[in-house]
């Protein structure tokens, strides 16, 4: 495999296993993370560390972004010191973020001026999936670009999709999270339905998990929410900013999604209760906290 020059900026719980995938792969690795004590880890195996995005990506082949919001993403890519100040004429950008597929065309579209490709490629499997290279990417970019970083993507996930031109890839991530995360409110409403009546929790998934009710997000949500496990995964206030801005896109397609709507308003009384930095499993909580005593 041909090893790369990689600019990597945003090295948290899931940036950071990107990275160390990258650097066994061979790639030569430039990181910059806002926390220059998030970037020394890597730096001490051999990483090259930098002040700016744009230092990181002046001799980089790939710029891989890995941030929060689409505000961050916008900060590290055409901000003042940003990725396209520094990246050379024919650099490839991939983003790993979840934002906007809104303005991750717009993005896209500044960056084409300077001869840079923007790549969305978000991706799902949380961090235990970054850990063992399995994530789920899906891809926004022409055949072509979608081709050429395809070795790349291969080495952190197993299924890679091309789901369309640039911005695609965010749709499907938005669709993702859609799926995902009513699915967990409907898990959590089945364990607080179940738990009333008097039924173990534990048996009412084992009978259900195998039939047209079984799911990924079954197997993973229903036993932490029977034994109250709400240690983070997936942290849900990173959930919550997703749906915030899925309704906006939403809006502007001149949608009504009211199971989405819905689901939100308990994302929001998550956050309220101060739950943002625990699993997404706490919307049972929430639903506990909504009922009437008897």
């Amino acid at each position: 495999m041909t090893t790369y020059t990689i600019a990597f900026i945003g090295l948290g719980a899931m940036g950071g296993q990107m990275v160390r995938h990258l650097m066994a792969a061979g790639h030569r690795l430039h990181v910059y993370a806002r926390r220059p004590e998030a970037a020394a880890p890597f730096v001490e195996q051999g990483a090259k560390g930098f002040a700016t995005p744009a230092q990181a990506a002046a001799d980089a082949d790939f710029v891989v972004t890995n941030v929060t919001t689409t505000q961050d993403v916008e900060a590290v890519l055409l901000g003042a010191d940003g990725v396209v100040h520094g990246a050379r004429p024919g650099t490839v950008c991939v983003d790993h973020s979840t934002i906007s597929a809104e303005a991750t065309r717009r993005i896209a579209a500044r960056l084409a001026r300077q001869e840079i490709t923007l790549v969305d490629a978000p991706v799902s499997g949380g961090p235990s999936r970054a850990a063992d290279a399995s994530l789920s990417i899906m891809v926004g970019a022409p055949r072509d670009v979608f081709d050429k970083v395809r070795p790349l993507l291969s080495v952190l996930g197993t299924t890679i999709t091309h789901v369309g031109d640039v911005g695609a890839g965010q749709v499907a991530k938005a669709c993702n999270q859609i799926v995902q995360v009513i699915n967990i409110q409907g898990i959590a409403e089945a364990m607080l339905f179940a738990a009333r009546n008097g039924v173990d929790q534990d048996k009412v998934i084992e009978a259900i998990s195998k039939g047209l009710a079984g799911s990924r997000m079954l197997d993973m949500m229903g036993p932490k929410m029977a034994h109250r496990d709400f240690s983070a995964g997936i942290e849900a206030r990173l959930h919550d900013k997703d749906f915030a801005m899925i309704l906006d896109a939403v809006a502007d397609a001149g949608l009504s999604l009211p199971a989405l709507s819905l689901v939100k308003g308990q994302l929001t009384a998550l956050m309220e209760h101060g739950w943002g930095h625990d699993d997404t499993s706490s919307l049972l909580r929430v639903l506990e906290s909504q009922q009437k005593l008897h």
